[in-house]
């Protein structure tokens, strides 16, 4: 009997996971490359905005209307191209594969702008070398008048 119950279990389960209703090919599919960027530039968006969310809301910033403007799609066409993409395993792994290279590679990119903007403020702080020309070091103020060691010698009178 115990058997019976097990096998009747099995056969139970794969029956009735035989009947998958798939998401059918939408008539404005969001082409792979294209969802490469979508995806891409929402990853940036969420990152944006989990990062200054206050700054965005006091600037009135809304992200998601300059995606859809951007990329001329709509918000349910990018649903239903992300679920039916989704369904397709290796296609869907493929695209995320492709976002997250592109992702490295910007956050490579902006590293070393990073870097080089660092490097050009140090060298800004550094002590001046010596220079090449010698400085005359002045023992007075030019805008001070000078004190006479000797004085004048008496005015000749002209009736001599």
């Amino acid at each position: 009997m115990y058997r019976f119950l097990i096998l009747f279990s099995a056969l139970f389960l794969l029956i009735s996971c035989q009947d998958i209703n798939r998401t059918p090919k939408p008539d404005n599919l969001i082409p792979e490359e294209k969802m490469v960027d979508v995806l891409t530039e929402i990853s940036l968006l969420h990152g944006a905005k989990s990062y200054n969310k206050s700054q965005m809301e006091e600037k009135g910033i809304d992200p998601y209307p300059y995606l859809t403007e951007k990329y001329g799609i709509d918000s349910l066409q990018l649903v239903q191209s992300n679920d039916y993409y989704a369904q397709n395993y290796k296609q869907y792994k493929r695209i995320y594969d492709s976002v997250k290279v592109r992702l490295e590679t910007l956050v490579e990119e902006y590293d070393s702008i990073r870097e080089m903007e660092q490097r050009k403020r140090d060298s800004l702080r550094e002590k001046p070398g010596k220079d090449s020309l010698p400085i005359p070091r002045r023992r007075f103020d030019s805008l001070i008048p000078l004190r006479m060691e000797k004085p004048l010698p008496a005015p000749v009178s002209r009736q001599q």
